[in-house]
C-alpha cells in the first residue's frame, strides 16, 4: 500500500483521461467563444429559436427561463423548465442558438419517452448518492481494511458504488448525442442557413466531447480502484 492514495503508480491509468478531458474542456470553450461571435442570419436569440422549437413540437408548456453562469444552461424535466444561461437567452450567435436548440432537444426526448433520458433520470438519483459517499468509503476501507457491510469491505462497498456512477456517465452519451442530432434538425428547418448549420454542429460536437472525456474518467478511476484493491486482496 503506498502512503498517498492519489499519488501512486496507478494514477498512470488516469492521465490518458485527464489530458482528453483538458483537451475537451479547452475545445468546447474556445469554439463556443469563437461561434458566440458570429450572429446568425435569422436574428433569432437562443430563447426566441428555443421557444420556437418547442412551440413547432407542441412544447407550449415547457417554460424559457434565463440563469446565472457560463455554459450552465439546461433542461429540467421535473418541471418542464428550460433554463439557459445569459449568453445564450440573450445572444443572437450560431453558438447561442445551437446551445438553445440542443436543450430543447432535451425537451423533445422528455415529451416523446425517449428511453435513454428515461433511464438516466432513474439513474441520476442513485448515481447521486453514491458520488456523495463513494470516496469516504474508498478512503475508509483503505486505512480501516477490517470492517465490513453486507458481507463487503468498505473499499468494495466503495467500489460497487461507483458502478452507479459509471452507469450515469455511460447512459448520458447517447442522450446527448441524440438531443444534438434532435436540435440539427430543428435548426434546419428554417432557423438557421444551410452555411450556419455547419458551424453549430461545431460547437455542439465540441460540447459532446465533455461527456466523451468525463465516461473515459470514470472508466480509468474505476479500473485504478480494481487494481489497488486486487493488491490489497
Amino acid at each position: 500500500m503506498y502512503p498517498f492514495f492519489w499519488f501512486d503508480p496507478t494514477m498512470i491509468l488516469l492521465l490518458p483521461a485527464i489530458i482528453f478531458a483538458m483537451y475537451a474542456q479547452g475545445k468546447v470553450t474556445s469554439t463556443f467563444r469563437r461561434y458566440l461571435r458570429v450572429g446568425s442570419r435569422s436574428g433569432y436569440t437562443g430563447a426566441q429559436a428555443a421557444r420556437n422549437i418547442l412551440d413547432r413540437n407542441g412544447l407550449h408548456d415547457v417554460r424559457i427561463e434565463m440563469i446565472g453562469g457560463n455554459l450552465t444552461d439546461h433542461y429540467d424535466p421535473r418541471s418542464k423548465v428550460l433554463r439557459l444561461s445569459r449568453n445564450v437567452y440573450n445572444g443572437t450567435s450560431i453558438a447561442s442558438i445551437g446551445v438553445a436548440a440542443h436543450e430543447a432537444g432535451h425537451a423533445i426526448q422528455h415529451a416523446k419517452g425517449y428511453y435513454p433520458l428515461i433511464l438516466r433520470n432513474n439513474i441520476a438519483p442513485i448515481a447521486s448518492f453514491s458520488s456523495r459517499f463513494v470516496w469516504f468509503l474508498i478512503f475508509a476501507g483503505l486505512f480501516i481494511p477490517g470492517i465490513e457491510i453486507f458481507g463487503f469491505n468498505l473499499l468494495h462497498l466503495g467500489i460497487l458504488l461507483y458502478l452507479a456512477v459509471i452507469a450515469f456517465h455511460v447512459v448520458t452519451l447517447p442522450v446527448e448525442f441524440n438531443a444534438s442530432n434532435r436540435a440539427i434538425a430543428q435548426l434546419e428547418a428554417g432557423i438557421l442557413s444551410r452555411e450556419e448549420i455547419r458551424p453549430a454542429k461545431k460547437v455542439l460536437n465540441a460540447a459532446a466531447l465533455t461527456y466523451v472525456a468525463a465516461t473515459l474518467t470514470a472508466i480509468a478511476q474505476l479500473m485504478r480502484l480494481i487494481l489497488i484493491s486486487s493488491r490489497r486482496d
